[in-house]
């Protein structure tokens, strides 16, 4: 699963795209002005952005210039210029790709997962990411969590259910679905091995009121990235 911030003011467009993305490997976050969109990347820390350029606020040329004085990560602009003055601009402030509007979301999605091929390969096939939420840091690229400045020492289980929880953050997880993405089964109805994981983790980030982890009955687990103060 992979975060997308979707720096974009077309309501609508909005919508359409973080539907379709969501269908998939994407987890969409969405920014509507350009003012908003850096302390949006520092707070999030997603896997790619996708940028619009006409925005409220803060062109998103500037934006793309922003993010990239800070961060490699791959970002594909929309552009709704036909000529080659946007592309020409976007790879001098940093872009990577780019799509025309009016946007495709099968061709965004195309456009997004070569995107991200491509970035693996550069880093040799490494997962090198950061995901911080409050007090809590994941480093994926030798698997270490922080809690509170201290870290802290997890199972291989515990480990990959935290990791797979934070990706997903603000979204239910079914234990079906983290069964299948930790490993590749279905749940039988009678498998307690998510619920124990879960009490686990809850110890472990004094989570007694059970607001980090959020037990949404009937449904599953949410991560609440708000909450890891």
């Amino acid at each position: 699963m992979y975060r997308v911030m979707l720096v974009e003011d077309d309501a609508r467009l909005a919508e359409l795209v973080t539907e379709y993305l969501s269908g998939y490997e994407f987890a969409v976050d969405l920014v509507s002005r350009g003012d908003q969109a850096l302390e949006r990347f520092k707070a999030l820390l997603p896997d790619v952005v996708v940028l619009d350029l006409m925005l409220p606020g803060l062109d998103g040329m500037v934006v793309c210039r922003q993010i990239r004085e800070l961060s490699e990560v791959p970002i594909l602009i929309l552009t709704a210029r036909e000529d080659s003055y946007d592309e020409v601009s976007g790879l001098e402030q940093g872009a990577d790709d780019f799509v025309n509007k009016p946007v495709q979301p099968r061709v965004l999605l195309a456009r997004l997962r070569a995107l991200m091929r491509r970035t693996a390969q550069a880093k040799g096939g490494v997962d090198a990411r950061v995901l911080q939420f409050g007090a809590l840091r994941i480093v994926t690229t030798d698997r270490s969590v922080v809690w509170r400045g201290e870290p802290c020492v997890l199972s291989n289980t515990e480990y990959k259910l935290l990791l797979v929880l934070a990706e997903a953050a603000g979204r239910v997880l079914s234990r079906d679905a983290l069964l299948k993405k930790m490993r590749g089964i279905e749940f039988d109805g009678l498998d307690r091995s998510i619920d124990n994981c879960i009490s686990k983790l809850r110890r472990k980030f004094e989570d007694a009121d059970s607001e980090k982890i959020k037990t949404v009955w009937g449904e599953g687990y949410l991560f609440s990235p708000s909450a890891w103060n």
